[in-house]
């Protein structure tokens, strides 16, 4: 018996030991390459850009601080990714007038502004303030941040200018784009 128990004891702690063994510090993925928590949001914020509200729309959101915002601006019947630089008058002008639609935004909300950069907005008229300023639409798009790509782009990867490749690479149903309001 003396010498079975010095045996059970050696090999008790053995399986102990390797049991407890914490070597393996891999992070579990459950499903590589997606974002878990967030699922790709698309929202319609309409509206016209005045001085009034100094040529700047802002929506509500609420995303993770790591997700992105992508945002288009409806030109006839496509979307157009912002920022984008708008010349107003380049043929009948030796210094067209010009502008940039952009926006920054944080985990609260998106901002789209006009920020002029020759010339005073208030002095276009009332035909390019309709095709600028008034009755615009800006389609937000967000969509998950996707740290197992961060390092290259991959041939998977998607052009984020391509509005249509934007909604085939994310599966985004577009019949079910909701419209906020924006303030």
């Amino acid at each position: 018996m003396k010498k079975i128990l010095p045996l059970i004891l050696l090999a008790g702690v053995g399986f102990l030991t390797y049991s407890c063994d914490n070597s393996n510090d891999d992070p579990v993925v459950v499903n590589p390459g997606k974002d878990n928590d967030t699922f790709p949001i698309m929202m319609d914020a309409p509206g016209s850009f005045t001085a009034a509200n100094n040529y700047a729309l802002t929506a509500d959101i609420s995303i993770q601080t790591t997700d992105v915002v992508l945002v288009y601006r409806r030109a006839g019947n496509a979307w157009q990714q912002i920022p984008k630089t708008v010349y107003v008058d380049p043929a009948t002008s030796a210094s067209p007038r010009k502008f940039d639609y952009n926006f920054v935004f944080s985990n609260k909300e998106v901002q789209v502004r006009i920020d002029d950069q020759n010339f005073n907005l208030a002095s276009m008229s009332q035909t390019e303030a309709n095709n600028y300023l008034n009755n615009q639409t800006f389609r937000i798009v967000l969509v998950p941040a996707d740290p197992a790509k961060k390092a290259a782009k991959t041939s998977n990867s998607v052009d984020f200018g391509d509005y249509n490749a934007v909604i085939k690479y994310y599966n985004i149903d577009e019949s079910k784009v909701k419209t906020i309001s924006a303030h």
